[in-house]
């Protein structure tokens, strides 16, 4: 029988089959631990929707939030680490799984927020530049012609951006403006 209509995802179905309306909101969070781990970009949306098929497999329905994310997180660094063969990768993702832990906490939802606001809180033109380079996916020269700037001072600029940001962030995750 050919499949026709478009391809939708095990939890776009799931809340059709009266089954875990609560996973889609864990998926920003999934993907952003998959990426801490080191897992490749072209592989963050499958362990997602892998770590929610187990979810969905073992009933995650009265867990709670917190335990529920948690659950998650497990599985998606298990399914990860499935997929890495070698001792030396596999400590990579415990490094990394220790370092989500001590930056992020749960979900790293806090952080996430404290971004949002250092980033609207840059001038335009900064906010402009980080826009184009990391929403727009622009290149150095592209951004050099659009800015009125040599590619090397993007880099210089970029870099200063982000260093700045992360001072930020730390400032504000400890409670200051």
């Amino acid at each position: 029988m050919p499949v026709t209509g478009t391809f939708r995802t095990a939890i776009e179905v799931a809340p059709e089959r009266g089954a875990a309306p609560e996973l889609p909101p864990h998926a920003a969070m999934l993907r952003r631990y998959l990426w801490v781990l080191g897992a490749r970009g072209d592989r963050i949306e499958d362990l997602v929707q892998e770590a929610f098929v187990v979810a969905l497999q073992k009933g995650l329905a009265d867990r709670g939030q917190a335990a529920a994310s948690a659950f998650l997180r497990g599985v998606a660094k298990n399914l990860l680490l499935r997929e890495r063969r070698s001792r030396a990768m596999r400590r990579e993702v415990e490094l990394a799984d220790a370092v989500w832990h001590e930056q992020c906490g749960g979900d790293g939802d806090d952080r996430v927020e404290a971004l949002r606001r250092c980033v609207e809180a840059l001038p335009d033109k900064s906010r402009a530049l980080l826009t184009r380079c990391y929403q727009g996916g622009a290149g150095r020269e592209a951004l050099g012609a659009e800015f009125g700037m040599v590619p090397d001072g993007i880099k210089t600029a970029l870099r200063r951006l982000r260093a700045g940001l992360r001072e930020c962030i730390e400032r504000r995750l400890r409670g200051g403006a």
